[in-house]
């Protein structure tokens, strides 16, 4: 995964399970990769040690903060992408709810079976 969040410190804000998949929701993050994460929604594969999929909240680049102050990006083997931009995904409960939403159906996973731990 080319472009893999490198994370030296961050603060579990939440985790969930989702069939197959832990998800962690991480702030307070300190990267080491020079990129600003507000918040990162990591997904594990079961007996795996490495996210296969992350979901990014980022803020925008000063030219394109009159779209939104944060941009959702997708980080994974195969993709990287910003899919939207807009103020909600600097707010902790809309970039869960949209997080979980992307990555599930990224993993190919019912949205009906997250369930929150933390």
């Amino acid at each position: 995964m080319q472009e893999r969040p490198i994370i030296k410190t961050a603060i579990p804000k939440r985790r969930y399970q989702i069939e197959r998949y832990a998800a962690s929701l991480l702030g307070e993050i300190e990267s080491g990769d020079g990129r600003n994460y507000r918040y990162l929604l990591a997904f594990i594969m079961q007996g795996q040690t490495e996210p296969v999929l992350y979901v990014c909240s980022e803020p925008t680049p000063l030219a394109e903060r009159a779209a939104g102050a944060y941009c959702l990006r997708v980080v994974s083997e195969s993709l990287t992408e910003t899919l939207d931009i807009n103020n909600a995904w600097g707010d902790l409960d809309h970039f869960a709810e949209q997080a979980l939403q992307v990555g599930a159906q990224l993993l190919g996973l019912p949205e009906s079976s997250v369930m929150r731990l933390l």
